[in-house]
């Protein structure tokens, strides 16, 4: 097989009067992948206490998403039977991706190019819809975006990705996913870790604020001594604008009203959190993450995976045992 994935036409259905294709996705060394492509630029996804919209880059204007603008793919809308409001700005959307990057100062268009190049919108299954996009104009970075709610409600979202060309100049692929939160009583993060500067044992709870867009933005792992080259005057400046805590533990939450939401990750994968305090507006917080592949490999296919949960908040020790069972199966992976 020539290349990591081959496309094959399986067959043509028919579904309320509109043609969808139905395909297969044959993946080396793995079992072929049915999907059906959807006729609509979005897919709605129910299970346990939670409702997601998953959208691609499209703009969409009906009575699922009002107003939502183009080139914000993700989870454009997350409900739960406790909270019928949006969590996320209706215009934007969560667990979105954002950018693609190798720390040189690009135009806007490039360094935004998942908002800009062409994305397909697959269902796997009733709880699982996938966002292809093909090799990107500039980057010719190919990826495959799935989003699975599990039994209990929780967000599994996994990011397959290959680099095409050598066209990182600093031999890494830096990734950026932004979570654009509706008007939360408190704009900040909190997770287990310390001071940078830190003698203490044990980690503690830290409550991450940012007073500005890309001040003190990025809080690494206490073991991340990664450096990426980039340019002084690089664009993104919540990329690199780091501030004076490490996490020790890979996960965060933030909360919205009476609920949180609880971002969860791979320790491996060496996650950096990333926060503004007004990435959706003023008012409107971003919570985000970054991921990066150093030393990158033309053709070689790279995952990650993260959960999100979406739940009633009463304390940071009952968040601590509701995510532990997802936070133990992540590690496993």
């Amino acid at each position: 097989m020539r290349s990591i994935l081959n496309y094959l036409i399986f067959s043509v259905v028919f579904f309320s009067g509109c043609a969808l294709d139905k395909l297969v996705r044959i993946e080396s060394s793995k079992e072929a992948v049915h999907y059906t492509r959807l006729d609509k630029p979005y897919a709605v996804l129910r299970r346990g206490d939670v409702e997601v919209v998953i959208v691609n880059n499209e703009p969409v204007d009906d009575n699922v998403l009002s107003g939502h603008r183009g080139g914000y793919s993700g989870v454009a809308s997350l409900k739960h039977t406790r909270c019928s409001k949006n969590l996320f700005v209706p215009l934007y959307a969560g667990l979105n991706f954002e950018h693609i990057h190798d720390g040189t100062t690009q135009p806007r268009d490039i360094l935004f190019e998942p908002r800009r190049a062409p994305m397909d919108i697959r269902r796997i299954d009733e709880h699982t819809v996938e966002l292809y996009q093909a090799q990107t104009p500039h980057w010719q970075l190919e990826s495959w975006l799935r989003y699975k709610l599990l039994d209990d409600g929780v967000i599994e979202m996994t990011l397959d990705c290959v680099p095409h060309k050598r066209t990182f100049k600093n031999s890494y692929i830096g990734l950026f996913f932004a979570s654009y939160i509706h008007q939360p009583e408190s704009l900040d993060i909190h997770f287990l870790g310390h001071r940078t500067d830190s003698t203490e044992p044990k980690p503690r709870w830290i409550r991450g604020i940012t007073s500005a867009h890309g001040k003190y933005s990025t809080h690494l792992a206490t073991d991340d001594k990664r450096e990426f080259t980039h340019d002084p005057d690089f664009p993104l400046t919540l990329i690199f604008n780091f501030s004076s805590y490490r996490y020790s533990e890979p996960w965060y939450y933030g909360i919205s009203g009476n609920m949180a939401l609880v971002l969860m990750f791979r320790r491996g994968d060496k996650v950096r959190f990333s926060q503004s305090p007004s990435g959706g507006g003023k008012g409107n917080p971003a919570w985000d993450f970054q991921w990066f592949v150093p030393k990158y490999e033309v053709g070689r296919r790279y995952r990650f995976v993260m959960r999100a949960m979406y739940l009633p908040f009463e304390s940071a020790e009952q968040i601590v045992k509701a995510t532990a069972r997802h936070r133990a199966a992540l590690n496993a992976k």
